[in-house]
C-alpha cells in the first residue's frame, strides 16, 4: 500500500519526480537521472526527503536502562576507541533484536538528555518498535512514544553539504563548531529536551546532524513538520550555484550500497544478527568472544554458530542482478542468495584498483564507468577475493568478495575540511 505520503509529495510531483511505493509511502525514485543524482552527492551535494523515516522517542528515569537493555550497541560505551559512554548531543547506531536475534529494525540513537533519547528507525517500523520496547518496559520508569508524521527530515550530502546549510542556519559558527561524525545539536520539537539551540534564518528549530545514508558528508536535518516545505525550498535555493540537486530513493540506495550500508529487512532481517560487516554494532569483548553487556537476543547470537555469513562483493562492470538471484561458487554449486545488487556509478576500476571520482590519487584519464555491488548470504566464511558467480533468470555475473567498496569516502571526515567561516 502506498496511502502515506510526505508534506512534500505535491511538490515531488509537481518536479516531474517518478514515484514508487515504499515502506508504505509513495516516494520519489529519482528525479531526471538516478545516475546524475548519485554523482550529484559525490562531487557537489544531493538533497533527500527522508520524511518517511520514524522517530521514537524513550524518555523517564528507566529510558537509559531500557535502551541497553534492548539496543545491541553500548550506550556506556560507545563513542571512539576508548569506548565513551552516549552522552547529550551524540548518536550511536545499532539494532533492536528479539529473543532468536533476528532483527526487529536497525537504529540510530539520538541522546537529547539523560532521560530522553530519540530512536530513528525505518519507514512504517515506528509501531513496530514502540511496541517491541513497550514489551521490555516492564518495571522501568519510561514512556515510549511514536512520533512518525510529527516531524520533517531532509539530508543533505556532499562536499558542499556543509556551504548549502551555512546559508540557511542562523549562526552556522555555533552549529557547526565540535560538531564530529555522529554528532549533533538542536531540536525539532521546543516540547522536548534539545542539545544545543539551533535555528534556520527564519526562525524555525532543528535538530542538526552528522550523519547520512551515503557514506559521503552530510547532514540530517530533522524539522517541524509544518515547515518542512519552505525549508527544502530554501535548502535547495541555497544549493542551486553549487549543483546540489534533489535526489530520489534510487541514488540513497546505490550509494548507501556502495558504502557497504545495510538496508533493514533486506540485508539484516529475519536471520541472526552476526556474521556481517558491521560488528561495531554489537558490544563485542576484546578478541570478539562473548558481549561486555546483556541485551534481548544476546544468548541466541552467541548460540547461532556459524550463522550465515553476510558478505560485500564487487563486479567486473556496471551490470547486476534482479532478485530473487542466487549465489554459485567456483564449482557451479549454489551457496547463498543476493541481498543487494545495485550499481556504484561513481567507481571504476584501473588495474587491480578501484577508484572513486572523489579519489585523489586516481590515474590521469581515469573515469568512472560504474561497478555493481552489494551483499551476498553464504553459507560459509570467504576470504576477501574470493570469485563467485551471481545467477538470476536473465543473466549470470562475475563478482568478487571485497572488504569494502567505494574507497575516499568522506562521512567521517572534520567539518572543517569542508567550510571556512
Amino acid at each position: 500500500m502506498t496511502d502515506l505520503t510526505t508534506p512534500l509529495h505535491a511538490w515531488h510531483i509537481e518536479h516531474g519526480a517518478n514515484m514508487a511505493a515504499f515502506g508504505g509511502y509513495d516516494m520519489p525514485l529519482w528525479y531526471s537521472s538516478a545516475k546524475n543524482e548519485h554523482l550529484a552527492v559525490l562531487q557537489t551535494a544531493g538533497i533527500f526527503d527522508t520524511s518517511h523515516m520514524a522517530v521514537v522517542r524513550v524518555e523517564g528515569p528507566g529510558a537509559f536502562d531500557l535502551l541497553q537493555a534492548t539496543f545491541t550497541n553500548d550506550l556506556a560505551g560507545c563513542i571512539g576507541p576508548s569506548r565513551k559512554p552516549l552522552v547529550p548531543g551524540r548518536a550511536v547506531y545499532g539494532a533492536f533484536l528479539n529473543k532468536h536475534g533476528h532483527v526487529v529494525d536497525d537504529s540510530i540513537i539520538f541522546m537529547m538528555s539523560a532521560s530522553c533519547y530519540l530512536a530513528v528507525v525505518n519507514a512504517g517500523m515506528g509501531p513496530a518498535v514502540t511496541q517491541h520496547l513497550q514489551a521490555q518496559a516492564s518495571g522501568r520508569e519510561t514512556a515510549v512514544t511514536d512520533l512518525s508524521g510529527s516531524f520533517g527530515k531532509i539530508d543533505v550530502q556532499g562536499p558542499q553539504a556543509a556551504n548549502i546549510m551555512a546559508a540557511v542556519l542562523a549562526d552556522p559558527v555555533a552549529a557547526f563548531e565540535k560538531l564530529p561524525y555522529f554528532a549533533f545539536k538542536g531540536c525539532f520539537s521546543e516540547r522536548m529536551p534539545a542539545a544545543g539551540e539551533i535555528r534556520l534564518r527564519d526562525g524555525h528549530p532543528v535538530l542538526l546532524s552528522r550523519t547520512g545514508y551515503t557514506g559521503e558528508f552530510g547532514f540530517e536535518v530533522f524539522t517541524p513538520a509544518e515547515a518542512l516545505v519552505s525549508i527544502w525550498e530554501s535548502i535547495l535555493a541555497a544549493g542551486e550555484a553549487a549543483g546540489a540537486l534533489p535526489c530520489g530513493l534510487a541514488a540513497r540506495d546505490s550509494l548507501r550500497g556502495g558504502a557497504v550500508l545495510p538496508l533493514s529487512h533486506q540485508d539484516i532481517g529475519d536471520w541472526p544478527f552476526s556474521n556481517h560487516p558491521w560488528p561495531f554494532a554489537l558490544p563485542y569483548n576484546e578478541g570478539g568472544h562473548g558481549f561486555r553487556k546483556t541485551f534481548v537476543g544476546d544468548q541466541a547470537l552467541l548460540a547461532a554458530g556459524d550463522a550465515p555469513h553476510t558478505l560485500p562483493f564487487v563486479g567486473r562492470d556496471l551490470r547486476k542482478v534482479t532478485l530473487p538471484a542466487r549465489v554459485l561458487d567456483d564449482t557451479g554449486r549454489e551457496v547463498g542468495d543476493v541481498l543487494t545488487c545495485v550499481t556504484d556509478m561513481g567507481i571504476g576500476r584501473a588495474g587491480d584498483r578501484i577508484y572513486s571520482v572523489a579519489s585523489p590519487d586516481a590515474p590521469e584519464g581515469f573515469t568512472a564507468k560504474g561497478l555493481s555491488c552489494g551483499f551476498v548470504r553464504v553459507d560459509r566464511a570467504l576470504a576477501v577475493g574470493t570469485a563467485l558467480e551471481l545467477k538470476d533468470q536473465r543473466r549470470r555475473i562475475p563478482v568478487w568478495i571485497v572488504d569494502d567498496i567505494r574507497p575516499d569516502r568522506t562521512a567521517r571526515r572534520p567539518l572543517t575540511g569542508f567550510w571556512q567561516e
